[in-house]
């Protein structure tokens, strides 16, 4: 609330609910009562809705201020098209506001709704709220009313309400919907067909919910995929429930093999992260299990690490009894991580009819390179130095091939408890293809909490400060490192997009 003038009137934003007069604030109705001028947006048809609402509560001897929009959804001949006419539509009306203002009377602006929450109301706020006093009388919004209406809870413990407005790209709304638990899409009317299909791409159609002027004559609710788009008003919402206690969309069981990305949220793809949200089941290695929010309802299976061929066999049973699984892999699942041990087990007989997805993330190699600069510039071969699965033979073959070949080198699983000897033994390797000064990057648990990323030289790397949450990036003979900063204290690794003729 701005202070107020002795000499000036009062400005208000009065916000009168999702269209019920009965739903207006007692302090709508004081302010309205007592203001001098009442202003109010409409069409060039003259019928203004926030007018309507608020009808009971005007006076004979009110002004009223009829704030006429140029253009609505039709085209202009302004110079400054669409946005140029309302600026100056804007800019004609704060004027028309200031000068009742000046003359020391008290404006009241109606809003639909609340005046901060998509209104025309801010931008006569905006223009007028630092020149006079102001008081904004907050009102119910059409996201509670639509919630009301409904009679299912938006969002409940921990879950993420998002709110968007209909007119994003459709590829932005798919995005944004397959990311949030709950959702709340605005403006419909022609936008409709775009939300529909980013509400089915995104996997959230048999969810949404459809509710037409809530809480006003003729209110409409239902599933949202039985809506006729032609039908759609502007006055209508798409709303995403909370997923809480919610019946399953479907009783047909998937498995989709989610990457986590790196480490923490920040490195999560709004797909995974719906797809998380989504499940009623997260299979996967303990420590990648505990990396997703636990939410209520939702059953979590954490088993060790070494056991990938029995977690995708017990993920599998669980899609065949009808469940949604989420099997978890850090960085992305494809990887030398959990989609190939899913895929090898549902390529068999009982589980041929299961449906599949692999949801991609951040692999590590990508993320180390970026906190390094840009050793991954051009071409570049990843090796597992793991030989768990792969005789050590077959690694040192394909060191030494990539090495011959002058490629830049991502080396994961380069060490651990039980295998101390492979990183110097690559190291020996690939010391016969290049010189001891070549840059490698050891990037240590990136993106977490003990993140260390280095440059060092091949000849000085010491395998004993690598371990399995480390990676290693291995440049080749074009590859540079080069310091920056003032004092040149920071070191940058990148690799040339042009490779020299031979």
């Amino acid at each position: 609330m701005s202070e107020q003038s002795s000499t000036t009137g009062r400005l208000y934003g009065v916000g009168l609910g999702p269209g019920d007069p009965s739903l207006m604030t007692v302090r709508a109705v004081e302010v309205i009562a007592s203001a001098d001028v009442v202003a109010y947006h409409s069409a060039r048809h003259g019928r203004s809705i926030a007018r309507s609402i608020a009808e009971r509560h005007l006076r004979p001897d009110h002004v009223e201020e009829r704030l006429v929009y140029p253009v609505t959804t039709e085209t202009t001949d302004h110079p400054g098209g669409y946005r140029g006419a309302m600026e100056e539509f804007y800019e004609e009306a704060a004027a028309r506001l200031a000068a009742h203002l000046d003359a020391g009377r008290s404006v009241a602006v109606l809003a639909e709704g609340d005046p901060l929450f998509y209104s025309s109301y801010m931008h006569m706020h905006k223009r007028l709220a630092h020149r006079y006093a102001t008081e904004v009388v907050p009102g119910v919004t059409s996201v509670s009313a639509a919630a009301a209406r409904l009679g299912e809870p938006l969002v409940e413990g921990e879950e993420v309400l998002t709110i968007l407005p209909g007119t994003l790209p459709e590829e932005e709304l798919t995005a944004r919907l397959a990311a949030t638990d709950s959702a709340v899409v605005m403006k419909l009317g022609r936008t409709f067909p775009a939300v529909r299909g980013a509400l089915e791409r995104s996997g959230r159609l048999p969810e949404a919910r459809y509710v037409e002027r809530a809480t006003m004559s003729g209110e409409r609710t239902g599933r949202l995929a039985d809506v006729d788009p032609a039908s759609v008003p502007y006055f209508s919402v798409a709303v995403l429930p909370s997923r809480v206690d919610a019946a399953p969309a479907t009783t047909r069981g998937e498995v989709v093999v989610v990457g986590l990305g790196p480490a923490g949220p920040l490195w999560l793809t709004p797909e995974a992260r719906g797809e998380l949200a989504a499940a009623e089941d997260v299979v996967g290695y303990s420590t990648y299990v505990d990396r997703v929010p636990a939410r209520p309802g939702q059953r979590r299976h954490a088993s060790d690490n070494k056991v990938e061929s029995e977690r995708a066999e017990f993920a599998l049973d669980l899609a065949r009894q009808g469940r949604r699984v989420a099997v978890v892999s850090s960085g992305d699942p494809g990887v030398f991580a959990m989609a190939t041990a899913v895929l090898e087990v549902a390529s068999e007989g009982p589980y041929r009819d299961i449906p599949v997805r692999v949801v991609p993330g951040m692999t590590a190699a990508h993320a180390a390179a970026a906190r390094a600069g840009a050793p991954l510039g051009h071409d570049y071969a990843v090796v597992s130095l793991s030989d768990r699965l792969k005789p050590w033979e077959v690694i040192a073959e394909r060191l030494r091939s990539a090495a011959a070949a002058d490629l830049v080198l991502a080396l994961y699983n380069p060490g651990s408890r039980s295998r101390l000897w492979q990183v110097g033994k690559a190291r020996e390797l690939l010391l016969e293809h290049r010189t001891p000064d070549t840059p490698v990057v050891v990037a240590r648990d990136v993106g977490g909490p003990q993140e260390r990323v280095r440059v060092v030289r091949l000849g000085e790397l010491d395998p004993s400060e690598v371990d399995m949450r480390t990676l290693l990036i291995v440049g080749s003979t074009q590859t540079r490192a080069v310091r920056r900063g003032e004092d040149g204290t920071e070191e940058i690794v990148w690799t040339p997009r042009r490779y020299p003729e031979r």
